[in-house]
């Protein structure tokens, strides 16, 4: 196909201009012969734009598939070191949480001594010996975030109070609490011991009954 085209165009050349074209060609060295099949193949070969326009679209589609997967992973990835300096937050909060919790019933007894003392006449040494102690126990709790429950008073709350019991009373309103058998405590706004309450109830109202009952009279035949 090559030899009939370069015969088409000798065919509308001058000897002049051959002879020129011959002279250039000799210089640029001997030519190189392309396969028909090849040449056939390379002026046969047309770019569809339907082709193209598909191609490119598949990419971008790949391009927004994998931006969303790479979106994906960053926000895993941020879940997870969130999720990570929660779990460090709680540890350094709440990793005395046991220790804590078995120091109480110590207050406890100090409380409950602190009372018999203060019943006692000749107790006045014994009571401020025991006041300090406490106060050093506490001090030291609260250094720690601990901190104690407010019942008395306060509505009847399940999440904060453990009940006992409940009995009537005019004092408090009912499903308050009326008493503190034992006092709750937080651990960094977290329930560390539940209080133990009795609930106060409200109160029967009072019968009144003015009739006056009259013996029953014999009635003789």
């Amino acid at each position: 196909m090559a030899k009939k085209k370069k015969k088409d165009i000798e065919e509308n050349l001058s000897a002049e201009e051959i002879a020129e074209i011959e002279k250039l060609t000799d210089s640029l060295g001997p030519e190189v012969e392309i396969p028909e099949e090849l040449e056939a193949e390379l002026s046969e070969a047309t770019i569809e734009p339907d082709s193209l326009a598909g191609e490119l679209e598949a990419a971008q589609e790949e391009a927004r598939n994998n931006q969303e997967l790479y979106l994906r992973a960053l926000a895993e990835m941020d879940n997870l070191r969130k999720r990570n300096q929660r779990e460090k937050e709680d540890i350094s909060k709440f990793g005395n949480e046991n220790i804590l919790r078995e120091i109480l019933p110590v207050i406890d007894n100090l409380e409950r001594a602190i009372e018999h003392a203060a019943a006692q006449e000749d107790g006045a040494g014994l009571l401020e010996g025991v006041q300090m102690t406490l106060s050093q126990f506490s001090s030291v709790l609260q250094k720690f975030g601990v901190e104690s429950l407010v019942s008395t008073g306060e509505i009847f709350d399940p999440a904060h109070h453990q009940a006992m019991g409940q009995f009537e009373t005019a004092e408090v309103p009912a499903n308050h609490v009326a008493k503190e058998l034992q006092k709750g405590y937080l651990l960094n706004n977290r329930l560390l011991r539940p209080a133990m309450v009795m609930v106060a109830k409200a109160p029967q109202p009072e019968t009144e009954d003015n009739e006056t009952p009259t013996p029953a009279e014999d009635k003789g035949e």
